[in-house]
């Protein structure tokens, strides 16, 4: 069995630690050797702990076991109490997840207050650690929604005791530091999560400062953000993958004395490969001063398409504190998945990592991945791992064969563990004779929990597409049929409840198009006050006309980005999944959190119904009442600011 931690060239260097080897090995082929790290003497778990890996392999290759067919999980333990700046259980692993915020900066993937504060109750929902909530001092709408969910989610404590940790990002500098605490206090525990460049290049052409320079700046932002009440605070390297070791121990050992609780050090722009950022966390917790008293972290990008093994390898070398998106989203190519990442440990924490383990509910992240999904408008990639379309389909014949027999001949993880239902235990199929009681039965094993009012909407919309497709309540159905009616309660619950605040609502559509003549639209949107708007146009086509048409009557100067056009579901009945980016002509824009530039907003809006043009129109109207909601919002605060000034 080989490690990702199997090379001892990588670790020869290192003054601090030890290498020893045991176990069957091979003298040419370094990969037959099982390793062993054993660090200086500190509180924290050593950081490879592989002697039950080593053991297990030696037993099951004495008695010429085989492996498990399938992926077996360890009794889920109980969470430890959350302690800032250490971890009781030495095993245990926080998840740290940065959707709300590494997340958003994706290109379009612009969410609005009310999406956030969604998203984060889902979150808590899947047991995350900690949520970066959102980057404060970047904007209004930010810091608003950070505090949103602050006060709502961030004090949803359940009957185990457990609430999310809510957290704010801010630079190095007293006015974001105060305003992430003015956004994360009311929350229940609160963290600031602050940073500053450490590389050379970063520091010569970014920051234009010397080593001496930031290092005083990291220590008093450190104990700036300690001053305001604040008890959990986060300091990060940037770039510390590019960043001199020696260096990197100084800034960190200043942070640890200014009153850091955890040290994030960051692959910030993916260079690393697993032995590589596993050195390099082995390298900080064996030289850095006083680094027994925090917790050690991770936050690898994927400009690699590392991020996932470079994140484990963190864990392995003594991290226990895992940043992570959902759907691996993120700046550039993203960041390390949390799907990936916490399905790895499940799947080998118990045997190859040590026992390493997560307070992750599996069975949340299939319905967490769409909700982003849909969301954020970032159409996740069928071939991707874990909550991607094509993750459980098999269409080779061999594989059929294999699966007909035994799942585990090519399926490690069942979808069931992840949320995703793809057999109805029941037997029932959903058609026009259906009720509302086997609606929301079947929502809710697919692990959609509505209340009555989204219920009754998404109610109405199913029988409408039920008797469209003319299905009748069959009782047993094949698995393929059945997975395609699993399919429209997706696409219909993303377009019915995966939307913005309405300011503006499709009520009617006519178009007339072909070969003799121009595209004609007739569109009839309803306002937030109930009245009706009509307007018609000519246009290229039917879209270009509706598009046309409701630009009449919204009068907002927009430029359409993106435009693609998915059927969710198989057959000439299928349901399309529409997805619009667009940008306002006089757009709103917000901070960058690493560049510190003026970025221009850009929103997302997504449509379904078997109508591709309706479908279409309801997409382009999500995304306009996505932009005219933060517009909306800024004119509040600006008029707030106007009253406080002349106040």
């Amino acid at each position: 069995m080989a490690s990702i931690f199997t090379n001892p060239k990588f670790y020869a260097t290192t003054p601090a630690t030890s290498i020893s080897t045991s176990g069957p090995s091979n003298p040419t082929n370094p990969h037959h050797s099982l390793l062993h790290f054993s660090p200086k003497p500190s509180s924290h778990p050593p950081p490879f702990p592989y002697a039950s890996a080593r053991k297990a392999a030696v037993s099951c290759s004495q008695q010429h076991q085989t492996p498990p067919i399938t992926a077996t999980y360890p009794t889920p333990k109980r969470r430890p109490e959350y302690i800032p700046n250490r971890i009781s259980d030495p095993s245990y692993v926080r998840i740290f997840d940065t959707t709300l915020r590494d997340g958003e900066q994706s290109p379009g993937a612009s969410l609005t207050s009310k999406e956030k504060l969604d998203i984060a109750r889902q979150l808590s929902k899947l047991g995350v650690d900690i949520i970066e909530a959102g980057f404060p001092a970047s904007s209004k709408d930010d810091f608003e929604a950070v505090k949103a969910i602050a006060k709502e989610v961030g004090n949803a404590v359940d009957k185990d005791g457990y609430v999310p940790v809510i957290c704010g990002l801010s630079r190095c500098n007293e006015k974001d530091i105060r305003t992430a605490w003015e956004a994360v206090k009311y929350a229940k525990r609160p963290r600031i999560h602050t940073f500053i460049a450490t590389s050379a290049i970063h520091m010569e052409y970014k920051l234009r400062k010397t080593k001496a320079e930031v290092i005083e700046i990291a220590r008093s932002m450190v104990k700036f953000a300690r001053s305001l009440g604040c008890e959990d605070v986060e300091f990060s390297p940037e770039d510390a993958g590019r960043s001199d070791r020696e260096f990197l121990y100084e800034i960190l050992g200043e942070a640890i004395r200014a009153g850091a609780t955890t040290l994030n050090i960051p692959d910030t722009v993916g260079i690393t490969v697993p032995s590589e950022f596993g050195k390099l966390i082995a390298d900080i917790k064996s030289n850095t001063p006083g680094i027994e008293n925090v917790i050690i972290s991770t936050h690898c990008q994927n400009d690699l398409g590392l991020s996932t093994a470079n994140t484990v390898a963190g864990a392995c070398a003594g991290a226990r504190q895992l940043e992570v998106t959902i759907n691996g989203i993120g700046e550039r190519a993203g960041n390390a998945s949390l799907e990936e990442v916490v399905m790895t440990l499940k799947c080998h924490g118990e045997v190859l990592f040590g026992g390493l383990y997560t307070g992750i509910n599996p069975r949340h992240i299939y319905i967490t991945s769409k909700m982003v999904e849909e969301y954020t408008g970032m159409h996740v990639q069928p071939h991707k791992a874990i909550v991607g379309a094509n993750a459980f389909v098999h269409e080779s014949g061999i594989h059929q064969d294999g699966m007909l027999k035994h799942k585990g001949t090519y399926e490690i993880i069942a979808p069931e563990d992840i949320g995703f239902e793809r057999s109805n235990e029941a037997g029932i199929v959903l058609g026009k004779l259906s009720g509302r009681h086997a609606l929301k039965k079947r929502l809710e094993e697919l692990g959609y929990e509505l209340d009555n009012e989204q219920l009754e909407g998404i109610f109405w919309r199913f029988k409408a597409v039920a008797d469209q497709k003319k299905r009748s309540a069959l009782l047993y159905i094949i698995y393929q049929f059945q997975r395609v009616t699993d399919a429209d309660l997706r696409a219909l619950v993303s377009d019915e409840v995966f939307q913005p605040e309405v300011v503006w609502k499709l009520q009617d559509l006519q178009v007339t198009c072909g070969t003799l003549g121009l595209s004609t639209a007739t569109v009839k949107l309803v306002d937030a006050n109930g009245r009706e708007h009509v307007a018609c146009s000519v246009g290229t086509g039917p879209v270009d006309s509706a598009y046309k048409s409701v630009d009449l009557i919204v009068k907002e100067p927009v430029t359409l980005l993106e435009y693609s056009l998915t059927a969710v579901t198989e057959g000439i009945d299928a349901i399309a999944t529409t997805r619009v980016l667009i940008r306002g002509d006089n757009s709103r824009t917000t901070t960058h959190a690493y560049t510190g530039e003026a970025v221009h907003r850009t929103f997302s809006g997504i449509g379904a119904g078997m109508d591709i043009v309706v479908s279409s129109v309801k997409a382009y109207v999500g995304a306009l009442n996505k932009m005219l909601g933060f517009k909306e919002m800024s004119q509040v605060d600006n008029a707030a600011e106007r009253t406080a000034i002349s106040a």
